[in-house]
Parts: structure tokens; sequence; C-alpha cells
């Protein structure tokens, strides 16, 4: 019998959420695939509880000229990882099978830091982990915060500045 689509995604979804679930900590090089998504050994891991702009998500200046803040977010997200290692506590499964979890750089939580410099906003939505961070940035004007910007969740429904 060949498999539905569905039924190969749930099969997908299921190895995948056990793999996950049976290794606490994800540990090496990182690659980034945007500012709030990693990948260490061809696993991807989705930071918990920040939002960070999509790729072709656009902010504007004090001028209002247009730059890729989603672009720039993760290369800075990428400029600080270097070659650096990165530890991983995965903490559960989200809806696309990427581990969700909280990334170290050292003892520094890379999550927490993406937001302090401006480059992610907390996801008030799943955490308040973040808001003390995302208040320092907004503050210094750090990263998006020098501009103005839809917030990622709201760009993702379409929402975008005029």
């Amino acid at each position: 019998m060949i498999p539905t689509s569905h039924s190969l995604i749930m099969s997908m979804t299921f190895a995948l959420t056990s793999s996950m679930a049976s290794a606490e900590t994800l540990t090496g090089n990182a690659s980034v695939i945007d500012a709030d998504t990693i990948e260490i050994h061809g696993q991807r891991i989705r930071l918990e509880g920040i939002d960070a702009p999509e790729s072709g998500q656009r902010c504007y200046d004090t001028n209002g000229t247009a730059w890729r803040c989603g672009q720039k977010a993760s290369l800075a997200v990428a400029n600080v990882i270097g070659r650096r290692t990165v530890a991983c506590k995965i903490n559960s499964v989200d809806r696309y099978g990427r581990g969700l979890g909280t990334c170290y750089l050292g003892k520094t939580d890379l999550n927490g830091l993406i937001v302090n410099q401006g480059w992610a906003l907390a996801y008030t939505r799943y955490s308040t982990r973040y808001v003390a961070d995302q208040n320092i940035a907004q503050a210094n004007k750090s990263g998006i915060w020098s501009s103005r910007f839809v917030a990622p969740w709201d760009w993702r429904r379409g929402e975008r500045l005029k």
C-alpha cells in the first residue's frame, strides 16, 4: 500500500518528534536559516520565545528609505555565531517539525542576545521571557528598532507599511 501524502507527513513528523524528544541538547556548528531558525547537524531549530523579521521583509529608516531588515537580521545572527559552537536545549517540536528551544553560545542565551541587539522581537504570544531584552533594544534603537517596521507575526498575515 502506498502511503498518502498525509500519512507520509505524519510518519515523518513522528520520526522527527521522536528523535528530537530523545535528544535533550543538540550541539555543534550552526548554519543560520533566518534570524530565528538555525540548523545543527541537519536538524532545524526554531529559537523559542522570539520572532524575527522574515527574509523578504523590509523596514523603513527615518528618511522613509526601505532596507532589507529580515536579511540584515539573519546576517547579524550569523556574525554573532561565527564559527563558535552552539548548544540548543530542545523543549518540543513545532508544527513544522523543527526543534523548538533555547540555544547558547557558551553561557550566553542566544535567543535573548538576538532580541537584545534588536534583530528579533519577544514572541509574547508564547513567552514573556525576552520582554526585558526587547525593552533594552527599543530604548537603544538597536537593530530594527532604529526603523519603522511591522511585527513579523503581522507581516506574515499580510500587513505592510504604507
